[in-house]
């Protein structure tokens, strides 16, 4: 089919057609398999040619996106013998990827599961590849954490509810262990940023955090949850016959050479306690200054800002944005053997070597407030603090900037221009923020689209108009620089083994940045609103966070749908 296809387009002869042929015989291969064996044709393209053939769609999923009841529509041996992976499942269609579509045996095996089931089968095509990797993923999660799992539940089929004391040895027995390990495991393997374990009605489900979204991963039995639970509180130093109130803890394990930390929060819901993990991969969460997305005109602004012995630069957005990516990435620059860095955190994410970090405790009185006092006397040179939340912190880190200090902070607004109202809402007096003040950052994460698969295209109408007007609308210095042609292009993501299908490859920022000036000095002093703080930032050649993103659609790094929903 395919071969002879290749004959019809020249692309081989018919000698080379009768030698394909012969081997296929011999060996008792697939056509695909001599074709990319002899290196005629890259996966690619071989399966979009017979995806043409055969008129059904190609498919390039993500197994991380299937969840755990569309998994089980299809046994293992029958997805592994017929080649083919269920994809996705809504109401009673099920879509299932087929490497052979063409194949009759396939094609009866998949009509007999639809009729048993009372299903609608919808076929799409799927990659040699993809299928491999799909059902490796799946095999080897499956078989690590339900082997010890299935030794667990065997352990505690009880009809009682088990005593604290017997869940306290259940969880450090070693099918617990081994199952809470692989569960961690698969996190920092597969770059999770989080970890959910949460207790459902009559089951308890495992979510991963992947570039800013959640994929459900495995369903496990809920007499387990006890002891899970139990397992990681007892890793992280946590009382396990508390379970009526939150607690919050963290513990390391070394992976590959490397130690990982881990944060753990518990808290109590109406089915049970749910556990939230997150992964501080040192590989993952901590970058250089250089790689944080900043460049132009903001990279400057800030670069220029951390180089001056004092100030204060106050970085923004809302959780989950990045700010302690960025913090963390400036006091890598910053740490030098002749400067003494002290850090307030809550919590302490990553342990720098040479940097005093200290954790506080409101519980006990230790706030940011309290040990700001204190780091005042530790004769610091820079100073981080977590987070500005409220006047009396506000206050000292003012103090702090315009006595000789570079202080670094966050503070919760929705853009860089409104860091001046929101300072002067917590009660600081307008004269003081000119001459404290150096820069306000405000940031967002995108996810950067993978280098190995993406795809240029010519945007749809509504989308290069909305992109010629944000160009429209960008500071002069920034169009002289940006040639963009009449008819120019953006890119999209495709998916490769790469990536892991997803198209994307890690998270870059997109910034604005706003910079204390004369000019924004008598703003402030006189009439401080939004519009005049924007007009000044505009007269600055400031980037907002939208534009900022287009200018990276425009240079490949990411897509307009990713900018557009963090921008909205």
């Amino acid at each position: 089919m395919i071969i002879e296809e290749l004959v019809k387009r020249g692309i081989l002869t018919e000698e080379k057609e009768k030698r394909l042929k012969r081997e296929m015989e011999e060996f008792g291969k697939k056509e695909e398999e001599v074709i990319l064996e002899n290196k005629i044709l890259s996966e690619d393209e071989l399966f979009s040619l017979k995806s043409e053939i055969l008129k059904i769609p190609l498919k390039r999923f993500d197994p991380k996106e299937i969840s755990p009841e569309t998994l089980k529509e299809i046994p293992e041996e029958t997805a592994d013998f017929y080649k083919l992976f269920p994809i996705s499942k809504r109401g009673k269609t099920l879509e299932v990827g087929m490497v052979y579509p063409e194949d009759l045996d396939a094609k009866e095996a998949i009509n007999f599961l639809a009729r048993q089931k009372n299903l609608e089968i919808k076929i799409s095509l799927i990659t040699l590849s993809n299928f491999k990797r799909a059902i490796a993923e799946y095999r080897a999660k499956r078989e690590e954490i339900e082997r010890a799992l299935e030794e667990l539940e065997r352990e505690m089929r009880v009809e009682r509810r088990p005593a604290i004391s017997e869940i306290e040895r259940i969880a450090e027995e070693a099918p617990i262990t081994k199952a809470v390990a692989s569960i961690l495991r698969y996190g920092v393997e597969g770059e999770s940023s989080d970890i959910h374990i949460e207790p459902l009605k009559e089951r308890t489900r495992v979510r991963y955090r992947f570039l800013g979204r959640l994929y459900t991963s495995l369903f496990l039995s809920s007499k387990l949850h006890p002891a899970i639970v139990s397992r990681i509180k007892i890793l992280s130093g946590l009382r396990i016959d508390e379970t009526r109130i939150p607690q919050d803890g963290r513990f390391s394990i070394e992976f590959w050479g490397r130690k990982i930390d881990f944060r753990v929060s518990t808290f109590p819901t109406s089915m049970g306690e749910k556990v939230a993990i997150r992964i501080l991969d040192p590989k993952v969460g901590l970058k250089k200054f250089e790689e944080l997305g900043l460049s132009g005109r903001s990279f400057e602004v800030l670069k220029k800002a951390i180089k001056k012995p004092y100030g204060m630069i106050l970085v923004t957005g809302p959780t989950g944005s990045g700010k302690t990516t960025t913090l963390y990435a400036i006091l890598q620059k910053l740490n030098q053997e002749e400067v003494n860095i002290v850090t307030l955190e809550d919590p302490v994410e990553y342990l720098i070597e040479g940097i005093n970090q200290s954790q506080i405790r409101p519980e006990i009185g230790y706030t940011f407030a309290t040990g700001l006092r204190h780091v005042l006397r530790q004769d610091p040179d820079i100073i981080m603090v977590g987070e500005i939340r409220d006047k009396e912190t506000a206050e000292l880190a003012i103090h702090a900037a315009l006595t000789g200090h570079l202080v670094l902070s966050t503070l919760h607004t929705n853009n860089a221009i409104g860091v001046i109202p929101r300072l002067i809402d917590l009660g600081i007096s307008p004269f003081l923020i000119p001459y404290s003040l150096s820069v306000a950052l405000a940031q967002r994460l995108v996810r950067r689209l993978c280098e190995k698969c993406k795809r240029e295209v010519i945007p749809k109408k509504e989308v290069k108009d909305l992109i010629l007007a944000e160009i429209e609308k960008l500071p002069e210095e920034e169009k002289k620089k940006l040639k963009i042609q009449k008819e120019f292009k953006i890119f999209e993501p495709v998916g490769c083994d790469e990536c892991h299908r997803t198209g994307f490859s890690g998270r870059v920022g997109i910034f604005e940045v706003l910079e204390m000036t004369r000019n924004l000095e008598e703003i402030i002093l006189k009439e401080p609103s939004e519009a005049k703080i924007f007009e000044e930032a505009r007269r600055q050649g400031m980037l907002t966070l939208r534009q900022d993103g287009i200018l990276k659609v425009l240079q490949g790094i990411t897509t307009i749908e990713e900018v557009l929903r963090e921008t909205a």
